[in-house]
């Protein structure tokens, strides 16, 4: 019985990370991007 108990803690605790990873932390907003001088002389 103990290695059931293990293996539904193991479950429970995957399955905490995926709903947190799903629904737990607000999308980070893109980063804005920098522009970057190109001296294109030919």
């Amino acid at each position: 019985m103990d290695y059931l108990d293990k293996a539904l803690e193991k479950l429970k605790e995957w399955a905490r990370k995926l709903i947190e990873a799903l629904l737990g932390s607000e999308p980070q907003p893109e980063a804005e991007l920098i522009p970057i001088p190109v001296n294109d002389r030919r």
